[in-house]
């Protein structure tokens, strides 16, 4: 990414909206805008597969309240999701920092609530080895909130796979174990 030219368009925007880049509170904008694209672009983590050895198998494991920020690609504004990561343990288990990693890694870019929620059980079957596997998501979306229609309110998607996908009571068991994993229903 060239941090010049993102720079230059911040300053055009400015401009066109009728605000001078060089008055003072905007002086350092462009500059700062530049580098927050360049940070949500270009965000990579590494650290996204260590697993262990799994001492008890067909166990459910399940992270929630991940709150993770990425933008709707329709109108390039933020929307903010709560996460719940749910896998039934196979040969190895995933440590829990890895499943928020990778929440975090697809959030960075341009998403959709359902694209983003794919994409992380994606990479959850491939780090656990479970094909078990199960993504939830609550979100508020800017877009809808604070332009169009200009009202709250939280949307819900998941992505469910193999045992949660079969089995009402292995949803009913997720559903009972994370319950609003206490933000979900909030909005901030």
């Amino acid at each position: 990414m060239n941090l010049n030219n993102v720079e230059w368009l911040c300053r055009a925007l400015l401009m066109e909206i009728g605000e001078d880049p060089n008055r003072e509170g905007l002086q350092g904008t462009p500059k700062r805008w530049a580098k927050w694209w360049q940070e949500f672009v270009e965000y990579k983590d590494d650290n996204l597969t260590t697993s262990f050895q799994s001492i008890v198998v067909d166990q459910l494991v399940a992270l929630s309240g991940i709150r993770v920020w990425t933008l709707c690609e329709h109108h390039l504004l933020p929307f903010w999701c709560d996460i719940t990561i749910a896998y039934l343990s196979a040969d190895r288990v995933v440590g829990i920092s890895k499943l928020a990693r990778i929440a975090r890694m697809h959030a960075h870019g341009l998403n959709v609530q359902e694209r983003l929620v794919k994409n992380i059980a994606d990479s959850v079957v491939e780090v656990s080895g479970s094909k078990s596997v199960a993504v939830l998501a609550h979100g508020e979306h800017l877009c809808m909130s604070m332009r169009g229609i200009k009202t709250s309110a939280i949307m819900h998607s998941n992505d469910m796979r193999g045992v949660f996908r079969d089995s009402a009571a292995a949803r009913m068991e997720l559903m009972s174990m994370v319950g609003n994993n206490g933000r979900s229903l909030q909005t901030n």
